[in-house]
């Protein structure tokens, strides 16, 4: 496995051409990374993240720090207030009326501003944790993605961020809180210390409590988020393959299974429920025997003398100061356990490396002839199960060739190794005799261009489905495109033409019609190796006659590998190969392998028994 990422792009801070329409947002992308270190706690692995919005991070909690200092002094001015002017008629009440509201006006403002800026900040570091696992999962290989479900990755990028998010920004709020406490404390301690010490006889049992509640949510917040990734992937399978459900009616199993997880989710939420109801209540209720205890204390002093009315009055304000970090305590704890389990599921794909990376002193791939060829090619998508074996090709630049062969003969492998979505697993794939894995990726895939038979669309407009290669391509090159495609006609019927936006997925298209638009795509970022992978399959005959006429002149200078599995797609190319078990077992033009290679003639019976 490689032990380094490869570098990171980040979007444009001044807005960009956006290959699915309109301009990339002024959002810059993140401003950091999060740690490597897997060794370290995970608020430290997502501390960088918080670090890099530190001027609006630090002012928030600065400002929360002042608010509630300045209310820490009320009380304290009620005391003074109370034993001086009600009870001593040494002072102005209307002053110090006046001092108490400006200090409540001025911890209020700062408490709005403070607020202002956590928020802003909390949202920030959201998007950059969210745009984080974005960009790493566009870098993971096609391996990352044959085992891992979509679900779990939206699950992850949603719900497991927010998580995090909630409680990277909101605790150190809470702490502060908590610190604010310590002033109170002091204020209690200069008003009676034994009193003081009589109010805190609690706090250790609020200590023990809190450890223990953190060891019992850790687990079932972990279950929790593992079975809200479940059921979005059952959502996002439903959703995407609705046509396959209805067409089987598989509604009421689909609903069914759906439940089932909604169950596991609920058992989830129940147990959660269950440990918050047998632990908040200790978190939260305790303080209360601390204002009873001082009730009971600071009562006797008051009615022997030793302590002033306003003193107690301000006592108990500033053991409700203490009391409310401690009622966060119990929701701190449930969060923090909560943004773990997150930040660990969250860590599982950022921690994951690309198996498909660029070798340092990797070289652009310029002006490209096309000569293709695979050096004795092993490959298995397993390691127990090979797919090509000693598989052997030359392709000359310029030349078309067909190959043809059973289902599973590796017909399709051949295409994901020479635009490396795979790595061999021995022999070299090369272009122009560079193998490719000595060239940068970007360059690669940029001269050779795949269609393939399953073509995935985008929910935008026609135009912007075409240029999605070529983001700025003129209007007259995309209708071009278009044209070669035999796309143009039925484009020109649809509602706003080639600004129509289709469905999801191209859904609202017919088959041949997203795969002519697929090859219009290819056809117009114009790469000088083409690979058409059963590309016009779900096309009627008499259009892909019509095709087929334009692709003959276009493949006429680039070279060609067609992915065969009916004649019309065999007669493109003058020389066709036959694949079997992942070889070359056949090599000539389709007459010369009729008259000696019984395999290409089965094949070729198999194919028009298929298309009658």
């Amino acid at each position: 496995m490689p032990k380094t990422l490869p570098p990171r792009s980040r979007a444009g801070g001044e807005g960009g051409a956006n290959p699915l329409g309109g301009v990339f947002s002024t959002y810059p992308g993140p401003r950091a990374q999060i740690s490597r270190d897997t060794t370290l706690p995970w608020w430290r692995r997502v501390l960088p993240i918080i670090a890099s919005h530190r001027v609006t991070f630090i002012a928030s909690i600065a400002l929360s720090f002042a608010s509630l200092i300045f209310q820490t002094l009320v009380p304290n001015m009620l005391n003074h207030a109370i034993t001086n002017v009600l009870q001593r008629h040494a002072g102005s009440l209307r002053q110090a009326v006046i001092e108490i509201l400006v200090v409540g006006v001025v911890a209020g403002a700062t408490g709005i501003v403070s607020r202002q800026f956590l928020y802003r900040t909390a949202y920030e570091v959201e998007a950059d944790l969210r745009s984080l696992i974005y960009e790493h999962l566009t870098w993971l290989s096609f391996g990352f993605y044959d085992r891992v479900q979509s679900g779990q990755l939206i699950s992850r990028a949603n719900s497991d961020i927010r998580s995090v998010q909630m409680y990277s920004t909101f605790a150190p709020l809470i702490i502060v809180q908590a610190s604010i406490g310590v002033l109170a404390f002091g204020f209690m301690v200069s008003i009676d210390p034994l009193l003081a010490l009589v109010a805190l006889t609690i706090m250790p049992i609020l200590y023990v409590v809190g450890i223990k509640m953190r060891r019992v949510l850790f687990p079932i917040s972990w279950v929790l988020q593992s079975r809200l990734a479940d059921v979005a992937t059952i959502v996002d399978e439903n959703v995407n393959g609705v046509r396959v459900v209805k067409s089987f009616a598989q509604e009421e199993a689909e609903v069914n299974r759906l439940a089932d997880a909604a169950e596991r989710v609920a058992w989830g939420y129940t147990k959660d429920a269950e440990i918050r109801a047998t632990w908040s209540p200790w978190v939260q209720n305790l303080p209360q025997l601390g204002l009873a205890l001082v009730l009971a204390f600071g009562g006797a002093m008051v009615i022997q003398g030793h302590l002033h009315p306003g003193a107690i009055l301000a006592f108990n304000a500033y053991l409700m100061m203490l009391q409310a970090p401690f009622m966060m305590l119990g929701q701190l704890v449930m969060m923090g356990q909560r943004a773990k389990a997150s930040a660990e599921r969250i860590f599982e794909i950022l921690d994951e490396r690309p198996e498909i990376v660029e070798r340092p002193g990797a070289f652009d791939l310029v002006q490209v002839a096309g000569a293709l060829d695979f050096d004795h090619v092993r490959f298995g998508y397993h390691a127990d199960n090979e797919i090509l074996r000693d598989f052997d090709l030359h392709v000359d630049p310029g030349e078309t060739v067909a190959l043809v062969g059973r289902t599973g003969s590796g017909k399709s492998t051949v295409a994901r190794l020479l635009t490396r979505f795979y790595d061999v697993s021995g022999g070299a794939v090369r272009v122009d005799g560079h193998d490719v894995r000595d060239v940068t990726l970007a360059s690669l895939r940029e001269n050779v261009g795949v269609v393939l038979d399953e073509p995935f669309l985008f929910s935008v407009s026609v135009r912007d489905n075409i240029a999605y290669g070529v983001p700025h391509a003129s209007p007259e090159a995309i209708e071009a495109a278009a044209r070669a495609a035999a796309a143009h006609d039925f484009i020109l019927e649809l509602p706003e033409g080639y600004d129509t936006v289709i469905g999801e997925r191209g859904y609202t298209l017919s088959g041949g019609q997203r795969q002519r638009l697929a090859i219009a795509r290819t056809l117009l970022v114009n790469p000088p190796v083409l690979i058409l992978d059963d590309a016009t399959s779900a096309v009627d005959v008499h259009v892909e006659s019509t095709i087929y006429g334009a692709l003959r002149e276009l493949m006429s200078s680039r070279t060609t590998l067609v992915i065969a599995h009916r004649i019309s797609t065999i007669a493109l190319a003058r020389r066709v190969v036959v694949l079997e078990e992942g070889r070359v077992v056949a090599d000539g033009t389709h007459e010369e392998l009729l008259a000696t290679s019984p395999l290409y003639g089965e094949i070729l019976a198999q194919t028009m028994v298929e298309e009658a």
